[in-house]
């Protein structure tokens, strides 16, 4: 089994000549609505474990490379009002090359015969429209596929046996079918792919770094299960 690791929203940047679009948007660029808190961090630190990691460290402010083309979201309110060929642009300079590039090595991959877990690392705010979210971690996978019901069990309990005062929902705080890259790549490839999010809340995150001590468990409990063959599929 081979793990591709990925990480949508990773950074806040803002290309320079996208700069005074967002002169007054400071403040949803450095929290949650700008970037996923700690993901980036995670997924530096979880790259060890996979053949091939891809991150994108511009902001879903100018363009949510995690939806699809159709999606209402594609474009928040910082960029919906630009013209037809501006968004094109921004389709061609980042929605496309990343993701073609995550297709295309999990493309060479089953051609060759291996079984491809994907893994999308990402994080999610503790507060939602005036509640707490209940969960510390979120595994996001598609109920009717089997393999990845059945890794995501395999992985909470490693996670659990690492932190065992860990609360860990699956399909919490989002669906695992809901628009993103996974489905996609769910819907494109043959039951040699296995797409999971995984969603770590942002209590854990300081001065946008996931707390050492979760970053140790998630790894561990990642590798053991890697090392183990609890893979979707065995």
């Amino acid at each position: 089994m081979k793990l591709v690791l990925t990480s949508e929203h990773g950074g806040n940047n803002i290309p320079a000549k996208y700069l005074p679009m967002f002169a007054d948007a400071q403040e949803a660029l450095n929290f949650h609505r700008g970037l996923d808190l700690g993901a980036f961090d995670l997924f530096h630190h979880l790259s060890k474990l996979a053949c091939f990691s891809q991150s994108n460290t511009i902001s879903r402010l100018l363009i949510e490379i995690n939806r699809s083309q159709a999606h209402p979201k594609l474009f928040s309110e910082f960029t919906t009002d630009l013209s037809h060929k501006e968004k094109i642009e921004l389709i061609e300079t980042f929605y496309f090359p990343y993701r073609y590039e995550v297709e295309k090595k999990i493309s060479e991959l089953i051609a060759k015969g291996e079984e491809v877990l994907h893994f999308s690392v990402h994080s999610f705010t503790p507060l939602w429209k005036g509640g707490s979210r209940n969960a510390d971690i979120g595994l996001l996978y598609d109920p009717s596929k089997a393999r990845e019901k059945d890794f995501c069990k395999n992985l909470k309990q490693q996670l659990l046996l690492q932190s065992p005062s860990l609360k860990i929902r699956y399909n919490y705080p989002y669906l695992g079918t809901a628009d993103g890259f996974t489905t996609y790549l769910r819907n494109g490839f043959s039951k040699k792919y296995s797409g999971i999010e995984l969603e770590v809340n942002q209590k854990f995150t300081s001065q946008n770094k996931m707390e050492s001590g979760l970053k140790t468990s998630i790894y561990n409990a990642l590798e053991i299960c890697l090392k183990n063959n609890k893979a979707p599929g065995n």
